[in-house]
């Protein structure tokens, strides 16, 4: 078994997939309509998605603008190489840094938080090796 993707509703679908691809640097891989359900999914990732990395699947609910977060849900992690420069390419593409990169609390690895536009809490984590995503190798 592996993870295929993770699905974030979302209450705009091009502000949603601007954010993931201008910010993040990941890739619209494909995008459906379905008018007999009122609902769209566009995927997205790095390195090409499945089979060889998890995706990224927005929902837009037609017509839903906005959802509850809820308290159970807790963050998407990305790998960088650099999350110092990962913050400021981030910043300067218009995306909020919610914690700047530092080490953990109790530990030494260096993570940063950045929100999407419907609110989701993205992690970025240091790791030298195999990283990808947001264009800093």
């Amino acid at each position: 078994m592996r993870i295929l993707h993770t699905m974030l509703r979302v209450g705009n679908l091009q502000r949603a997939i601007d954010f993931y691809t201008q910010v993040l640097g990941m890739t619209l891989l494909r995008q459906s309509d379905n008018p007999e359900y009122k609902y769209s999914l566009a995927f997205l990732g790095f390195e090409g998605g499945n089979p060889g990395q998890a995706e990224i699947e927005l929902t837009y609910n037609w017509g839903v603008e906005s959802y509850e977060m809820g308290s159970a849900y807790g963050h998407i992690a990305l790998g960088v190489p650099d999350a110092k420069a990962a913050c400021d390419k981030i910043r300067a593409a218009g995306g909020k840094i919610t914690r700047e990169a530092g080490p953990v609390q109790g530990g030494s690895t260096v993570i940063a938080f950045v929100v999407d536009p419907d609110g989701y809490k993205i992690e970025l984590i240091e790791r030298a090796e195999g990283s990808g995503g947001l264009g800093l190798r």
